[in-house]
Order: C-alpha cells, then sequence, then structure tokens
C-alpha cells in the first residue's frame, strides 16, 4: 500500500510518499508552488532596499490592526498540517488563535495565543515537549498533526488596543486522509476566582467520537499553603455523578509527586520539561508587587490518549489544607486549555471572555 505521508515517526521517514509539502506565511500566502519570495512589499521592505528588493526578506510578518482579524491561511484540498510556528508580539491574551476545518461555521479552535502553547501567564516559560515547544525568545512551536478533507482556515484576532505584528509558518501536507482520522479541537477556560467548593471544568459538552489528548493548566493561588491536592476526574460517555477515571492528586496527573516540591534547601518548587508532561514555569513573590504564587503546567495524553465515544467532560478539584489536618476548598484563579481529537461537526464553542476578564493581572 502506497504512503500517504501521515504519522510521521522515525521508522517511517525512510518511506516514499506521493504526498505534497506545502508551506504558508507572510512570503507565501497561498502556498502555491514557486510563490515564495515574490513580495514586493511587506514588513521588511525598507530593509532590502539596497539588495534589489524582491526576494530579500521583504515580507516575513504581519501588521494586524486593534480590532482586526487577520486571515493567517486558508488551505484547500486533503491533508494535514503538521508544524506551526509563530512569534506575536503584544499582550498574548489579546490575540486570538482560530482554526476551522472544512467548511463547518464554527471553529475547532478558540484560544489566546499565548495560552495555546503553555504561556498562561504572559511572561517567556521554556517548555520542550513533543506536541509544543516554546523557545528564547518567544516562538511558539506546535507539533500536533491536524487532520483535513476539504479545507483548512487560521486566523488571529488583535483584541488590543495596540498594532500587534505576527511572524508565523504553518508547514503542511496535501495528501489522502484516513477515514479514521478525527480533526484536532482545544478550548481555553478561566475562573477567576473559583467560588468555594466549586470544581475548576476542564472541558464540558463535547460531544461525538474521539480522543482527549492533553491540557495546559495556569494556577494562580490565592493562599499561602499548598494548592495541588485536588483529583482529575474524566466522565466518559454515560457518566454521571460519578466518572470512570479518577486521579490522586494535581500534581500526580501532571505526573510530578509530592507538591514538585524538593524542600526549602533545595529550592522548593521545582520546574521540569519533558516529552509529555511537565512543571514549566513557577512565578514567585517579588517582595514588592508581584505578590502570588503562579504556576504553569502540562500533560500530553500522546502514548495512553482518553478514548470517548458520545460525549467528554473534564473537572479537576481545587482543594488545599487547612488546621485539623483538612482539606481546604481554594478560591484560586485557574486556567487551562483542553485538547482533542473529535467527529465533525462539533458542538460550537462557549464564547471567550472579553478582554478584561482575560487579562492577566
Amino acid at each position: 500500500m502506497s504512503f500517504n505521508g501521515l504519522g510521521m515517526t522515525p521508522g517511517n521517514l525512510s518511506r516514499l510518499s506521493d504526498a505534497v509539502t506545502r508551506s504558508v506565511s507572510p512570503e507565501n500566502f497561498t502556498g502555491e508552488p514557486g510563490a515564495g519570495g515574490r513580495a514586493a512589499e511587506g514588513t521588511g521592505a525598507p530593509y532590502g532596499k539596497d539588495l534589489g528588493g524582491i526576494g530579500w526578506k521583504v515580507s516575513p510578518s504581519v501588521r494586524i490592526e486593534p480590532g482586526e482579524t487577520f486571515t493567517m491561511a486558508d488551505i484547500e484540498g486533503s491533508g494535514a498540517i503538521q508544524q506551526i510556528w509563530m512569534t506575536p508580539t503584544g499582550r498574548w491574551r489579546d490575540s486570538i488563535l482560530r482554526i476551522y476545518w472544512d467548511d463547518q461555521e464554527h471553529p475547532s479552535v478558540e484560544c489566546p495565543v499565548g495560552d495555546f502553547f503553555g504561556m498562561h501567564w504572559g511572561t517567556y516559560a521554556h517548555l520542550n515537549s513533543m506536541a509544543v515547544c516554546v523557545n528564547p525568545g518567544s516562538a511558539f512551536n506546535c507539533y500536533w498533526e491536524m487532520p483535513f478533507r476539504e479545507r483548512a482556515r487560521f486566523t488571529m484576532e488583535n483584541r488590543g488596543n495596540e498594532q500587534m505584528t505576527l511572524y508565523y509558518q504553518i508547514n503542511y501536507t496535501l495528501t489522502g486522509v484516513p477515514e479514521d482520522a478525527a480533526y484536532f479541537h482545544a478550548q481555553f477556560h478561566r475562573v477567576n476566582p473559583l467560588p468555594y467548593k466549586e470544581v475548576f471544568t476542564i472541558v464540558d459538552g463535547i460531544k461525538g467520537q474521539g480522543q482527549f489528548v492533553g491540557t495546559t493548566m495556569g494556577w494562580g493561588v490565592n493562599s499561602s499553603g499548598w494548592w495541588g491536592e485536588g483529583e482529575i476526574k474524566f466522565y466518559l460517555d454515560n457518566d454521571d455523578e460519578f466518572p470512570t477515571i479518577c486521579g490522586t492528586g494535581t500534581e500526580d496527573y501532571f505526573c510530578g509527586s509530592y507538591n514538585f516540591d524538593l524542600g526549602k534547601e533545595a529550592g522548593g518548587y521545582t520546574t521540569f520539561t519533558t516529552p509529555y508532561a511537565g512543571l514549566h514555569q513557577v512565578l514567585r513573590p517579588d517582595g514588592r508587587y508581584k505578590s502570588q504564587q503562579r504556576f504553569a503546567m502540562y500533560r500530553w495524553h500522546i502514548p495512553d490518549p482518553i478514548r470517548f465515544r458520545q460525549r467528554l467532560r473534564v473537572t479537576i478539584q481545587a482543594l488545599g489544607w487547612r488546621s485539623g489536618p483538612r482539606y481546604l476548598p481554594l478560591q484560586d484563579d485557574i486556567c487551562s486549555v483542553a485538547f482533542w481529537y473529535q467527529t465533525l461537526p462539533s458542538a460550537p464553542l462557549p464564547t471567550l471572555p472579553d478582554p478584561d476578564e482575560l487579562e492577566v493581572l
């Protein structure tokens, strides 16, 4: 059987395929063969005029005005997104990434751009994993394979008050897509503060067949103690009051243990970044204005996707300790991005809050 060029691993890199490689960027908005580097105007034009203009980095980026939504890519055909790189300026919570598959009117991905790449607190943190890499100084990289059958459309909305500059490149292949390939989805959610004795919902309202493949979380604590005793729960299909999957603690789910804490003498909370899980950011009080500890974590279910046939809901408890000892329901600033694949049509994603509600304070 011929190889369609999808599902790339070191074990199949030697296989030939009729799949074709394409790339969309400000130097080739259409991805067409031989159409790259032909721009006569662009953000780099003033710097290459002494070199003859065309072909000398004339259009490496785009500028998006406040209130404008820019179409980054509009790809027709059958294939899959294989890698995305971008670096946006401005406040990352003000830049909204949306991805549409085939001709579904509502997006399958709607997320502030920083949060999509695990940067929940508006500042850089190194993240090195199989699915997402964030490299110095603000290089966002995504390696989720994203199949499509008719069309793939990417947009970026600037909800800020200032013009933003966006550098980006979307690498993809045009090829046949298997009948059983599902569509990539991602949804952002934030609650600040979490009401007392309520659980945080990572995602709800997923309908269809698919698999949950991971989450990133930002956790801003509003108390002085440990914050991660809560259990994550996956309610699959017909689960009602009780879930099929129930984790043992927040740090356990993110593949750490004992509070991510090596002790005061060893530096306390300790970051780590691995192929499938990590605590990649710890922000500590500075003794002046940065008064609260904030954390960012990720967990990818790449070797262990959580499969559902009809519906899915995922929640996590926010629990610390009070005297007794007894559990303390926390009222923290919590956000997440859920990642999953599913069949189309998918349910519309909940409306994002306005910029003031999204702002990192």
